[in-house]
């Protein structure tokens, strides 16, 4: 970027300057004395940031001490982020506005603060009045939670230094901006050097910081990409805010486990944790279950999930059948569905099929295969699955079953949410497969071999 020169005109008789050049000086009315003078700005200092460290260590020199996380108390929470808050990350969460991300972390700031643990929170959004009255309908009062609305970063800075804090929430990204930096807040460039500073502040003091973003209509966060390559963890708000149960996904960690969830329920009180996830995404049915209705164990994270898919299949009244769905990768349902037809006999090239998981999840993981074919299956048939079955299971264009990872921890959810069967891949080099006490696990090789298990005959 060119450095802007001023210029001036100053006459050698009187020393008076004018901004134009004339012939004859304004002041003492002599002619030909106007000589330009150029002045460049005073430079800007280069921008020094502290380095987390310059001390070169060998590979193969001892680990540090195992460091210590501060949880917060939200069970979900703590879950994401690995167990607790890292000392010294940088944690983006972000989400649609309204959905909750300011409750959270208010709720998380004032669990984290403590006399030896003040946390500092940033808003710069709403007025100190207006967070306080949020703190009060949550049932919040924490003398260790300091606030401040403030936009400038240099002065958010200057406070940090003052309290010394322990961990930061800045609210939000968006609106914080440096006022010796061209563009305006929000803007690429200020994003960028803000989100620099606070990841020097965290790394060289060891402060935790929380940065919340809000998100574009097409789901991204607003602003660069390349902030999300800076910060340890990326946090997203699944769920739309119209919904009662939000999602909580790590997307990214360098601290715990990707792909983590965390459901929480909003209440009159904020946002709650959900203890068994498992039981909201069930459906409450009778026995027997309606046709067209599967569940299956996803793993999300570390964690298994029994998730209930339902499949609708009626008569096209037009040309050309209709495929749609929710919560499942629609190409991959595709698939199976010629699948289905091809291997089993289900001649689907006449209807309408319709696939929705419930419960808001996103199933995208193979091991959702077999729970989709029995349910499109079970549909088209208008015949119930027994209550009780698990399906679990990767569908080849072949029609053979493919085992997925981590099926003990899957079978063993079900059975402890009181599940009596399940369906599963046969073993590979004819092991047996152990059985959690209380349930029936049963191999299959083929689609049409499962979809028998469960008493549905091929109709080809």
């Amino acid at each position: 970027m060119k450095t802007k020169v001023r210029s001036a005109f100053v006459c050698r008789e009187c020393g008076a300057d004018t901004p134009k050049w004339a012939g004859q000086c304004p002041a003492c009315g002599v002619w030909n004395t106007l000589a330009e003078q150029k002045e460049a700005p005073a430079a800007r200092p280069p921008r020094r940031l502290t380095s987390f460290s310059s001390i070169v260590e060998s590979l193969a020199a001892p680990a540090p001490e195992t460091v210590d996380r501060r949880t917060t108390g939200i069970g979900e929470f703590d879950r994401i982020l690995g167990g607790g808050l890292w000392p010294g990350s940088l944690v983006l969460l972000g989400g649609a506005p309204g959905i909750g991300k300011s409750t959270l972390m208010l709720q998380a700031a004032d669990r984290l603060a403590r006399p030896d643990f003040p946390v500092l929170y940033v808003s710069g959004e709403e007025s100190p009045a207006q967070v306080k009255g949020r703190a009060a309908r949550l049932g919040l009062r924490n003398g260790a939670l300091f606030l401040i609305s403030e936009t400038d970063l240099t002065k958010i800075l200057e406070v940090a230094e003052a309290v010394k804090p322990r961990a930061i929430v800045v609210d939000s990204v968006q609106t914080v901006h440096k006022p010796d930096l061209g563009g305006a807040p929000g803007s690429v460039a200020q994003i960028r050097e803000c989100a620099a500073e606070l990841l020097h502040l965290a790394k060289g003091r060891g402060i935790g910081v929380f940065l919340l973003g809000h998100v574009t209509k097409e789901g991204d966060l607003a602003g660069p990409r390349v902030l999300e390559h800076m910060v340890d963890t990326v946090l997203y708000f699944e769920t739309e805010r119209q919904d009662v149960y939000r999602v909580l996904r790590a997307v990214k960690n360098r601290f715990g486990q990707t792909n983590e969830i965390g459901v929480f329920e909003m209440t009159g009180r904020g946002l709650a944790e959900v203890a068994n996830p498992s039981a909201l995404f069930l459906g409450a049915h009778e026995d027997p279950p309606p046709a067209g209705s599967a569940v299956l164990a996803a793993m999300e994270g570390t964690r298994p999930l029994l998730v209930e898919v339902q499949a609708l299949v009626s008569r096209t009244l037009f040309g050309m059948p209709r495929r749609q769905m929710s919560g499942v990768d629609y190409n991959r349902t595709i698939l199976l569905i010629a699948v289905l037809d091809k291997r089993c006999g289900f001649h689907l090239d006449s209807q309408d099929v319709y696939v929705n998981a419930t419960g808001g999840l996103d199933m995208r993981e193979p091991a959702a295969d077999l729970a989709v074919a029995a349910a499109v299956a079970g549909a088209f048939l208008d015949r119930p699955i027994p209550a009780g079955t698990l399906w679990l299971g990767e569908v080849g264009l072949g029609g053979e079953l493919r085992p997925v990872p981590q099926t003990a921890e899957r079978l063993a959810e079900a059975a402890k949410l009181g599940f009596t069967r399940a369906i599963v891949p046969r073993a590979r080099g004819g092991r047996e497969r152990e059985s959690p006490a209380g349930l029936d696990v049963r191999a299959a090789g083929t689609l049409a071999e499962a979809l028998a298990l469960a008493g549905f005959p091929q109709t080809a």
